[in-house]
């Protein structure tokens, strides 16, 4: 019989720590939503205590899914534990995670403190968040540089406080796989109580050891797996989940099972890509795009003679069409909504759905074929163009010998501007005039072009970061001209402060 790991998501809480890619309220229960359908067990829906946004997240998420317990980050603080009880008041199944570093790195230089004190601490929140929820877990935050001896008190003393989850994060992505396992085994070995909770995994994978030290960690008697979609998260990154699933799917032989639904992991993939604007790396194991791509003659020699010769991982199992319906301009709106829902995009509205279908048929027309990454350009575009900044026109002179001239149209409002300037290259002269219109002190503190998909006339994706009254703002924007992608960008970060 099969033993059987939990699956604790933390795609809506460390993941969405990345910068530029937070998600608004509507959008976390989106992917909470999708996370449920997955099969995930824990969903790991913020830090209440961090801001409004975080809170009313939590509080949304927890009312929008059924059957997945609701987690809630806090630090060994009351304040903190209190707030986060609050956050969970609509939660079917609910739970607080809180904890402390117990590494002597932030034992000495953290808190200033002692490891006779991080103890008290740390069993004082446990009992403390027990007096809101039954379901407790602790995490010992930079647990893989903790010594173990010290670490095994530390469990066993929250253990006995009523944790009935306990965390050991490799928080810096320091531990080797061997080292890792050795640390979960040495816990499951010499804590008394442990058979009285779960130990857990989190990994992180600044040295890209994620996926193998969580997977040690289980072979050593971890029973749940901290992990995000597309193994987004500071830094790095996390584990991912669908390396995870689909190595114990792989590997039936280890005899462990999740109870992930793997059919649904690369919709889900698509969408948190789209939604947070992170392309996922044509490289990345299972849900890259290049994952089922053969290009090398042996392979695919190979392949068509037999998948299995080079191909462990039937694409079906996540999801994956391999029957692709290819977008030109000739395509009709049900092939348009087909594609989207492939990627993890539901659009139920007609009126929107016929905003993206606009759209595309004006892409199309630009481009001999129209790929995924654009259908989920075009699907976020859509929501863009409800902002109170919107670009009318843009029109650049610029060559060799030759200073670049821009004129701008702007939609404020409902109001119309209109600019010119001259820069140093296309993009200068256009950001220029734009921010004659906007007339706002904005500093750009970077810039990254990136093609999303390949050829001359493909799209590409600007990400831009611009510092405003002390405060840091991420903008996207996609276009086949890339001078325009720069300047909607720049427009996305000016509705977002906005907004604020």
């Amino acid at each position: 019989m099969s033993e059987r790991i939990y699956i604790f998501d933390t795609t809506l809480r460390d993941g969405e720590q990345v910068p530029g890619c937070q998600l608004n309220t509507v959008e976390k229960i989106e992917v909470a939503k999708q996370l449920e359908l997955l099969g995930v067990d824990v969903i790991e829906a913020g830090f209440p205590i961090s801001s409004p946004g975080d809170f009313n997240s939590v509080v949304e998420i927890s009312k929008a899914v059924t059957w997945p317990s609701i987690c809630a980050l806090t630090r060994a603080v009351e304040k903190d534990i209190d707030v986060a009880a609050e956050s969970l008041q609509y939660a079917k199944h609910k739970r607080i995670h809180t904890g402390i570093g117990t590494s002597d790195w932030h034992i000495k230089y953290k808190f200033g403190s002692t490891r006779e004190e991080i103890i008290e601490r740390a069993v004082r929140a446990v009992k403390y968040a027990k007096k809101y929820v039954e379901d407790v877990e602790f995490y010992a935050e930079d647990a893989g540089r903790t010594d173990n001896e010290y670490l095994a008190q530390v469990v066993e003393a929250v253990i006995k406080a009523g944790a009935t989850v306990v965390n050991i994060p490799d928080t810096t992505g320091y531990c080797l796989p061997h080292e890792y396992a050795e640390k979960i085994k040495y816990l499951m070995e010499h804590v008394d109580n442990v058979d009285n909770a779960i130990l857990s995994t989190h990994c992180h994978n600044d040295l890209g050891m994620a996926t193998a030290n969580t997977l040690s960690g289980v072979l050593a008697g971890a029973r749940q797996v901290e992990v995000t979609i597309n193994g987004i998260g500071e830094r790095a990154g996390n584990t991912s989940l669908e390396e995870i699933a689909m190595t114990l799917k792989c590997h039936k032989h280890l005899n462990i099972d999740t109870n992930i639904n793997t059919n649904k992991i690369y919709p889900l993939s698509r969408m948190v890509s789209s939604l947070m604007n992170m392309p996922v790396q044509p490289n990345k194991a299972i849900v890259g795009r290049n994952a089922f791509a053969h290009s090398s003659g042996i392979h695919q020699d190979g392949v068509l003679k037999n998948v299995q010769t080079y191909e462990i991982i039937n694409p079906k199992d996540i999801g994956l069409d391999n029957n692709e319906i290819v977008l030109t301009a000739r395509s009709g709106r049900a092939a348009l909504k087909y594609r989207l829902q492939v990627n993890g995009v539901d659009v139920e509205d007609e009126k929107k759905l016929d905003n993206i279908y606009q759209a595309f048929l004006k892409l199309a027309d630009k481009k001999k074929e129209i790929t995924d990454d654009d259908v989920l350009m075009l699907a976020g575009a859509d929501t863009a163009s409800n902002r109170s900044v919107k670009l009318d026109y843009l029109q650049v002179t610029t060559g060799k010998g030759v200073r670049s001239v821009a004129s701008i149209g702007l939609d404020i409002a409902g109001q119309k501007f209109e600019e010119s300037s001259t820069g140093n290259g296309p993009v200068d002269a256009a950001i220029t005039a734009l921010k004659r219109i906007v007339r706002k002190q904005m500093t750009l503190k970077e810039f990254t072009i990136q093609a999303i998909s390949k050829g001359s006339d493909d799209v590409g994706k600007v990400h831009m970061q611009v510092e405003y009254d002390g405060n840091m703002y991420y903008g996207f924007g996609a276009n086949t001209d890339i001078v325009t992608a720069s300047v909607e960008a720049y427009i996305d970060c000016i509705n977002k402060f906005r907004t604020k």
